[in-house]
């Protein structure tokens, strides 16, 4: 079976569509997506999806952007070339973020239901619902697709998931409210950001241990620091963080998670996204309805973008 998730994956790569070099905002109290050409920053369009958008993603041959919709139980599939809402698929109740499986499966976060979900966007069914902890939010596919990784924020937790059982395998306590996961491009850790507590932690997969914490970062940085986004760079010599209220982002060695470098950007930073080449990193503002451009050789903000009403996810096709 595994064997096959891999084709699948295969072929929909082959088949991946052309970039737009759009870049996609989610707005969660503008109830609609803002589309920026990321080449100029200019703002394409604003295409409006339903209540309450939030975590966002692209289908694997990225030629569709999901949405999730928490006040109308639903994601949103809107054509990336067209930007046209092709239709909205019930989802259970409350969905907040999501990652897209190399087969193409969805597996959400049902906020208030404290659930796990996969859902086939092709058919709309529900393949499983999966009981976690509370206030479920950041969720992660493992690159070897076996794997789904769910943050429950009331739990401090990092529930792992089963992709062939679609069952609950393993908890892990990591620091208080944990937010988002990214993993290592081979799979052997994955990185966990935690608001409430102020930390980074690197969790190695075979053992399900944390091995590594930044405990230090409101100290090192400023004391209103409340980590939420994490990707890593493409070449895997730094782990972005977005810093929420601490209104910066901050580069990590992955390994150590030793503080390299700081940018200021706007109020509140949550979403992120990465450049193709890496020298551009993009924050979701919410309160300053913008999005930071950062240059990651400096470090430095080096525009502003407006959006809609309390961007919250951003998804480049770059």
């Amino acid at each position: 079976m595994f064997r096959s998730i891999l084709l699948t994956g295969l072929i929909a790569s082959l088949a991946t569509a052309a970039p737009t070099h759009r870049l996609f905002v989610s707005n969660e109290v503008g109830d609609s997506v803002t589309v920026i050409d990321s080449r100029s920053g200019e703002v394409q369009a604003t295409v409006t999806v339903g209540g309450r958008p939030r975590g966002i993603g692209f289908s694997p041959d990225r030629k569709y952007v999901y949405v999730a919709l928490g006040d109308d139980n639903a994601i949103a599939v809107i054509d990336a070339q067209t930007l046209k809402v092709e239709r909205k698929i019930p989802a259970g109740s409350d969905p907040e973020a999501f990652a897209v499986h190399q087969d193409g499966t969805i597996y959400l976060s049902n906020e208030d239901e404290g659930l796990a979900s996969a859902l086939d966007p092709s058919t709309g069914e529900i393949l499983a619902e999966i009981k976690v902890g509370l206030e479920p939010e950041g969720v992660g596919v493992s690159p070897d697709g076996k794997q789904v990784l769910v943050t429950s924020e009331s739990s401090n937790m990092v529930h792992v998931i089963s992709v062939s059982e679609k069952k609950l395998v393993a908890n892990i306590l990591v620091g208080a409210r944990p937010r988002e996961v990214a993993f290592s491009p081979d799979g052997t850790v994955f990185w966990v950001t935690s608001e409430v507590a102020g930390h980074v932690s690197k969790v190695d997969r075979a053992s399900n241990k944390v091995v590594a914490v930044n405990n230090r970062l409101r100290r090192e940085i400023n004391p209103r620091v409340k980590p939420k986004g994490v990707l890593l760079s493409h070449d895997g010599s730094r782990l972005y963080i977005s810093l929420g209220r601490g209104n910066a982002v901050a580069a990590l060695d992955p390994d150590t998670l030793a503080v390299q470098a700081t940018a200021e950007v706007g109020v509140r930073a949550w979403g992120l996204a990465l450049s193709r080449d890496g020298k551009r990193l993009y924050t979701a503002n919410g309160p300053d309805a913008t999005v930071s451009v950062v240059d990651t050789e400096s470090m430095k903000e080096v525009a502003t973008i407006p959006t809609g009403e309390m961007p919250w996810g951003l998804a480049l096709d770059d």
